[in-house]
């Protein structure tokens, strides 16, 4: 069962992974065998491997500049809903609003990720 509280650290963990140089923060946040797609369209990343690899790719770095915010939508069970707003640089050149739907494990670690 998962709750708004702990799902709203886990997006703070998630932020913070994001502002970090590589890739060590992911095992605390997905499982081993996590599947993270970037959109509904996309194929899934499969793997903590691999969801590193794309993290690198994606990302600017860890200095990258940015704001991040978000409403936790929805909660039910071991899934919650959450529409996440990204204003990118300084100014903004580049804006999201996503809806991420994430589904957990039983230790808080997300197993589905999808934007």
């Amino acid at each position: 069962m998962t709750d708004r509280q702990q799902v709203g650290e886990w997006i703070a963990a998630y932020e913070r992974a994001w502002r970090t140089s590589g890739v060590e923060p992911l095992p605390a946040l997905f499982t081993d065998d996590a599947s993270y797609r970037q959109g509904p369209y996309h194929p899934p990343v499969v793997g903590l491997a691999a969801i590193g690899e794309m993290w690198e790719a994606e990302r600017a770095g860890a200095d990258e500049a940015f704001t991040m915010s978000y409403d936790l939508v929805a909660v039910d069970g071991d899934t919650a809903v959450v529409r996440v707003e990204v204003n990118y640089g300084d100014p903004v050149p580049q804006e999201f609003l996503d809806l991420w739907i994430m589904r957990f494990a039983a230790d808080g670690r997300c197993c589905h990720f999808e934007e």
